[in-house]
């Protein structure tokens, strides 16, 4: 009888071992980002341990690198992410896919750092000068290329495709760089780096820096994203990785000569890419870091990605988008000014 106690109480023992472990191995946060400027504080944060430290070790991150938006917003769509940064086209493209269902947008990471460039033999000197240009965009429906599209509509110009004279070309950024050396495309607006590039490398001059066209020259251009599911679930997960984000964005704009460095350091060793300090450093100064989404500018990007045709025929309601409470309650508990 005591041999049968003992052993029950092991295979109990054994048991409990078991879920206890799955119960830590499922303490993970996802998170992707991009290895570049304008995701400095998930490149920096996580290389340093900041968010591992406002987690706690009882939670391990994970992190997925990306190169393109859309990916980013699969991986939430199937559950594998749970915190991205990612820009705004992909982010409203996401939530109007899933009908409001998928993510939410809970913080800014980034605005600026979005270039028109043009060759100075382009013969383009004002906006009316477009007309039977071409002009490359990262990808078509992407951030750069809606801001374009939307740049076009107030100019009174149209793409060739809808029946206008501008020839709007989405391309790879390195192919738009060799295509711009070679003089096969009048213009680009594309992000940063590569607007620092075209001009280093390139000899491209600056048409229009997209900061003019907003007020305060505010808008956002990375914003930090969660899955639904996930916010649901784990609050204090999502409040102490935003407790974290608010911290590197501080330290970025207290200490830009470090933060360029060490930023630029970072990239090098997850991407491979080594840019000349020079170029790093012009693309890095035209970036705002700060943990406000700016949401008039979000709201703006869907108004013309919905005039040029890449939300549904109707258009798409917005208001649940984007959910500050998290952030402003962790804001509120560090006495800093909220967001409104």
């Amino acid at each position: 009888m005591r041999r049968w106690v003992v052993l029950l109480c092991l295979l109990f023992l054994l048991i409990q071992g078991t879920a206890c472990s799955k119960k830590v191995d499922n303490a993970t946060v996802r998170v992707g980002y991009f290895p570049n400027i304008a995701h400095a504080q998930a490149v920096l944060g996580i290389a340093n341990g900041t968010f591992a430290t406002h987690l706690g070790p009882g939670v391990k991150i994970k992190t997925t690198l990306f190169n393109a938006g859309p990916s980013i917003i699969e991986a939430i769509f199937s559950g594998d992410l749970d915190i991205a940064y990612v820009g705004p086209s992909p982010a409203i493209n996401g939530y109007v896919r899933s009908g409001g269902k998928a993510l939410r947008v809970i913080a800014g990471v980034s605005s600026g750092g979005s270039l028109f460039i043009i060759r100075p033999d382009s013969g383009i000197e004002k906006a009316s000068d477009l007309s039977g240009k071409r002009i490359a965009t990262p990808q078509l429906g992407n951030t750069q290329d809606i801001a374009l599209r939307g740049y076009l509509n107030n100019c009174g110009l149209k793409p060739r495709e809808t029946g206008g004279t501008v020839n709007i070309l989405p391309l790879r950024n390195p192919d738009i760089l060799n295509l711009f050396m070679r003089k096969q495309i009048d213009g680009a607006w594309v992000p940063e780096p590569w607007g620092a590039r075209l001009i280093k490398e390139a000899g491209g001059e600056i048409f229009l820096d997209e900061r003019s066209l907003w007020l305060d020259g505010r808008f956002c251009s990375t914003l930090m994203i969660v899955r639904t599911g996930f916010l649901e679930k784990h609050p204090d997960w999502v409040k102490q990785w935003l407790a974290a984000h608010i911290e590197m964005t501080h330290w970025i704009n207290q200490y830009p000569k470090k933060a360029r460095f060490d930023t630029r350091s970072r990239i090098k060793e997850l991407s491979g890419i080594n840019l000349p300090e020079e170029i790093f450093y012009d693309a890095f100064s035209r970036i705002k870091f700060t943990y406000d989404p700016i949401a008039t500018s979000l709201f703006s990007y869907a108004e013309m990605a919905y005039n040029a045709g890449f939300l549904k025929q109707e258009k798409p309601d917005l208001a649940g988008m984007v959910d500050l409470r998290f952030l402003n309650e962790t804001l509120k508990e560090r006495s800093l000014p909220e967001i409104k």
